[in-house]
Parts: C-alpha cells; structure tokens; sequence
C-alpha cells in the first residue's frame, strides 16, 4: 500500500533539494530518517519533516498498523522546480539585475515490503 506526501512551494532551489534527496531515494523509512538527521544541509529539515508526514498517511490510510512491522521504504522520491519570483536589484550605471528566487516541489511515496494481509 502505498502512501504519498508532497510539498509544494519550498524556498529553495531545486537543485540544491536535488542532493539531499538522492541519499534518501531507496532507502528505508528509519536509514533515510537517520541520514536527514545528520546532513548538514537545509533541505534535509524540510524532508525530515515530509518523509514523517508520507509516514503518517501511511498509517491513516491502512487503517492504524504499525509502520515498523511492514518495513516501509522511500518507493520514490523526486523534485521538480516551482514557480520563481523574479526581483531587481540596482546595478552600476543605472542597469539593473535580475534576482530569481526559486522554489520546488517535493513527492515523496513510502510503500511497504512485507504484504498487508486482510
């Protein structure tokens, strides 16, 4: 059974969320959750924060199970870019520079190894 979390409009470029969540893609719920605890990196607070949440919908939607005893791994995991804000800052000799302010979009699906049985 499969569960997604998203999270639309993250201040950050997608690049930079793109590193982060290479380490995860794959993993396990507890290894990923252990590697976002330890990168030195803003974006792994924001997944932090998301892979809790696809953990969650996970329960809600199977109907209360325990999320340790189905072994629940990170299925997939992407970025894609968002809008951009776009800004001006002055610039030498009466020109201007554009500042792009990025934002992403994170999907994040926790699928389980063992079958649920019902």
């Amino acid at each position: 059974m499969e569960a997604v979390a998203k999270l639309r409009n993250c201040p950050m470029s997608a690049r930079k969320m793109r590193l982060v969540v290479d380490n995860i893609r794959g993993k396990s719920v507890d290894d990923a959750l252990n590697i976002l605890k330890y990168t030195n990196k803003e974006a792994a607070v924001w997944l932090n924060k998301l892979v809790l949440s696809a953990i969650s919908n996970w329960v809600n939607k199977s109907g209360d199970l325990s999320p340790e005893d189905y072994k629940l791994f990170i299925k997939t995991a992407f970025v894609d870019g968002g809008t951009v804000m776009k800004r001006f800052r002055p610039a030498p000799h009466g020109r201007a520079h554009r500042i792009r302010k990025r934002t992403n979009h994170i999907t994040i699906v926790v699928d389980n190894k063992v079958k649920i049985e019902e």
